[in-house]
């Protein structure tokens, strides 16, 4: 696997999966009709629109389960590159049978990894010449999270925690519950060891305030406007990180970002982002 993305260990159950959805009954009856057992075949994954790649290692795995150690493949573009329509993106060489069974489970692991990682340069570039970072959220596809979060970071973004064990995000929810910021935040302090940071959801600038008078280490600045933000920001004078979250689109997150947080955290990476169009040829 490339440097930084999720072990084989963790990807293969999910390509395992993906593959035994679409070999439920045990064959590929059109491929295995078709094509003949021995049959050598070469083909190339060609990009049809412009985007970023991600996802290249884990998704040739739909091949190698299917014919270990026998393909062989030439990776043109790496994880994180920019790509052209036209471009090819590998070339591989081995059975044809494996590359036909395996080329829908390729391609959409490769699709959506890429369209998570064009969506995220696109918002990265959206907020160049600010301090603000983009990070993704849990919003990710059940099974999925630790590939999608990998996208993320080949698009030029930073991930924002894994799971509910890794961080303590107090949410609106646990204030309800807790009745106070102050109780929540002694309550977590209590629990976790020194080493997790603590981040609080705050709605609005009296919450902000009421939060930073706690040992905290972030605000969540939840749905506010530009302007909401950039005094939160100026209220919060580099105590804590800030981020904003809450319904950032393309078309918005520029304003947001020109407010001075210091992170954009963005749903919408992972729950929303189209996947880019790629497609699997046979070169004859």
């Amino acid at each position: 696997m490339s440097a930084g993305s999720p072990a084989r260990l963790v990807v293969e159950p999910l390509i395992l999966t993906a593959l035994r959805e679409d070999l439920a009954h045990g064959a590929d009856v059109t491929t295995d009709a078709i094509v003949p057992p021995g049959r050598i075949a070469r083909a190339e994954v060609i990009a049809r629109a412009p985007g970023v790649v991600a996802g290249i290692d884990a998704a040739l795995l739909a091949f190698e389960l299917l014919a270990p150690a026998t393909m062989r493949y030439d990776v043109r573009l790496d994880d994180g590159t920019g790509v052209k329509r036209g471009d090819t993106i590998v070339a591989i060489e081995g059975p044809a049978r494996a590359l036909l069974t395996g080329e829908r489970t390729m391609l959409n692991l490769l699709c959506r990894l890429s369209g998570i990682a064009t969506a995220t340069r696109r918002m990265v570039e959206a907020v160049a010449g600010t301090r603000a970072q983009i990070v993704d959220t849990r919003k990710t596809t059940p099974g999925l999270r630790a590939l999608e979060k990998f996208a993320v970071r080949c698009g030029g973004g930073a991930n924002h925690r894994f799971g509910l064990d890794d961080a303590v995000l107090i949410k609106d929810n646990h204030l309800a519950l807790a009745g106070s910021i102050a109780g929540a935040v002694t309550l977590a302090r209590k629990r976790v060891g020194h080493m997790m940071k603590i981040e609080v959801e705050v709605d609005t600038l009296e919450q902000l305030r009421e939060a930073l008078a706690s040992p905290i280490d972030a605000v969540l600045l939840d749905n506010m406007t530009p302007e909401t933000l950039a005094e939160a920001v100026r209220i919060v004078d580099g105590r804590v990180l800030t981020e904003a979250s809450g319904g950032i689109r393309p078309e918005t997150i520029r304003a947001v970002a020109e407010s001075g947080v210091d992170l954009i955290s963005v749903g919408w990476l992972t729950h929303g982002a189209p996947s880019l169009d790629l497609g699997l040829d046979i070169a004859l």
